[in-house]
């Protein structure tokens, strides 16, 4: 009887460690994704942006021409 229940309460304990330890290992799995989920954004997001950026002064658009013209207007002032 006493065997019985030995073995009982040592399968009840195996079972609380082992679920603790998974539990354990996935919190840490988990975590690490989120870390990398969000610095996946940021990097995307940061190239999105100079993409973006990079296109809105590339030669032949408005805001490039905006920029010629004030440089010109500068060095006619600064001579």
């Amino acid at each position: 009887m006493g065997k019985g229940i030995a073995y009982v309460v040592a399968m009840i304990a195996g079972v609380i460690v082992v679920g603790w330890v998974a539990v354990s290992v996935l919190h840490f799995l988990l975590g690490w994704l989120g870390y990398l989920i969000v610095g996946a954004a940021v990097v995307g997001g940061g190239a999105y942006l100079y993409r973006r950026a990079k296109r809105g002064i590339a030669p032949g658009t408005r805001t490039a021409y905006r920029i010629e013209a004030a440089k010109q207007t500068y060095r006619m002032r600064n001579r």
